[in-house]
């Protein structure tokens, strides 16, 4: 019977790693292939923003090739199979589910969501029986702008939040006025906390409004790399050295660049 391309797949990772296979995958373990797997997320993750389907199902498979493969090695060392991590991951979908898979009901999605929460944290029992907090499943090594957003999420869901918007959006004025007058004293210190109180208050202004601020920021460098490359080919196109130019030529290049973008 024809294998299915997970099994395909699957043989794939066998033969490298067999008698004959590559010296190089040979050698690896879960822990070394830790950073690949993160890098191969990123791919993945610019892949589906840039919109270009070809390549998402190409970093899609690079990324299942890394699980396959550390879930492999697990297996070799007989700990657990990539049966048994499908498995608990099912159970736990169901279990964090509810009003999908039982009879719970939910007002809306914010009870839903503070319902998740409140399963999510008793899975995993501290070794007293107490129930983790709030914050203890959050991983440490997350990017900051992505923390901040699930930091701000789970808070909510406790209802440790502003009530209004106009509260939230209050206390990003707030920031911004703290920003200012650390930046006017010339403390260094003072300046970086409040950089950060004024980054961390925009993130939650943003998850208000379903918008993540890592993923804004990305689209925004972005659009900046984008336009930039443009400025230099339309400098080229003019015969004119970029890094010679006036801020004020720039500028116009700048703004031409961002007429094009709204014309197409």
């Amino acid at each position: 019977m024809k294998k299915n391309a997970f099994e395909e797949l699957q043989a794939v990772i066998d033969r490298l790693i067999g008698p004959d296979g590559c010296p190089w995958d040979k050698e690896q373990s879960p822990e070394s292939l830790a950073d690949y797997i993160i890098e191969e997320s990123h791919e993945l993750v610019s892949a589906i923003r840039s919109g270009n389907t070809a390549d998402v199902c190409e970093e899609l498979g690079d990324v299942a090739f890394l699980l396959l493969f550390v879930a492999r090695l697990y297996e070799n060392r007989r700990v657990f199979t990539i049966d048994d991590a499908l498995d608990v991951c099912r159970a736990k979908m169901v279990r964090r589910h509810p009003h999908v898979f039982g009879d719970a009901v939910f007002s809306d999605r914010d009870e839903q969501l503070k319902a998740w929460e409140r399963i999510k944290r008793t899975e995993h029992q501290k070794p007293d029986g107490e129930p983790q907090g709030v914050f203890d499943s959050l991983p440490p090594s997350l990017p900051p702008l992505i923390k901040a957003y699930r930091i701000h999420s789970k808070a909510a869901r406790v209802g440790f939040t502003w009530p209004e918007d106009e509260e939230a959006e209050q206390q990003v004025e707030a920031e911004w006025l703290e920003w200012l007058d650390a930046k006017a004293n010339g403390d260094k210190d003072a300046m970086m906390h409040e950089l950060g109180d004024l980054l961390f208050s925009i993130t939650e202004l943003g998850r208000r409004k379903g918008i993540k601020a890592n993923e804004a920021l990305d689209f925004a460098t972005r659009r900046f790399l984008r336009r930039f490359a443009r400025m230099e080919e339309l400098a080229r196109a003019g015969q004119q050295n970029f890094a010679a130019l006036t801020l004020e030529e720039k500028d116009a290049l700048w703004d031409a660049a961002k007429e094009e973008e709204k014309a197409v």
